[in-house]
């Protein structure tokens, strides 16, 4: 991590003032199975505590880890019992079904390239490029990511880089161009800065 720290310091003066506010690089890391993207799945459009209660209420009824077994045998009814929403339980439902039958496959998912992991769980209903994204980088740990669909990255790069407007996907690539090979630490600088008083 302090090699990534050190490149993006050196290559962007407003990355490296937000890293000497926000300080050390403590990114977190889940692991890279099923369980972590039911989990990504639940957290979607939910805060933090609201989320963390739905989910251990889920973890309570399916066990924890959670398994594409485990969703399964659960009835509608049951899923809906913890507080997901019927979107959600079919969302999940179907991840199950799929890692079941062998279509999703997460044993593979650290020989594939970012934009083949993107292609192998978007075909998860409920699961989009940001949930992938998410899961390219706190899951299979992947450095170079840039959740061009995130709020807080976009957010960040107009207070930081002075932007009148959201920037649009293509301007948030120009920005981040100089971070490579080390995106995903930029973006979780990016993040941080939201949370502490920076410039």
């Amino acid at each position: 991590m302090s090699s990534a720290v050190r490149h993006l310091k050196k290559v962007d003066p407003i990355l490296a003032a937000i890293i000497a506010k926000v300080g050390p690089c403590r990114m977190q890391f889940n692991p890279s199975g099923f369980h972590s993207l039911a989990e990504a799945i639940v957290y979607q459009q939910l805060h933090g505590k609201a989320a963390f209660t739905i989910f251990k209420r889920f973890t309570d009824l399916v066990g924890d880890p959670v398994t594409p077994q485990g969703i399964v045998k659960l009835t509608d009814a049951q899923l809906r019992s913890v507080g997901l929403s019927k979107q959600k339980s079919s969302y999940l439902k179907d991840m199950a079904e799929k890692a079941d039958r062998g279509d999703l496959d997460f044993l593979r998912l650290s020989e594939m390239t970012d934009d083949e992991v993107i292609k192998h769980l978007t075909q998860v209903k409920g699961v989009g490029v940001w949930t992938a994204h998410m899961f390219l980088m706190f899951s299979l740990r992947r450095q170079n990511i840039l959740p061009t669909g995130d709020y807080g990255v976009q957010a960040a790069m107009k207070k930081h880089y002075k932007k009148r407007k959201m920037p649009k996907p293509e301007q948030m690539i120009k920005i981040a161009k100089c971070w490579e090979p080390y995106r995903s630490v930029a973006c979780w600088y990016l993040w941080r800065s939201l949370d502490v008083k920076t410039m």
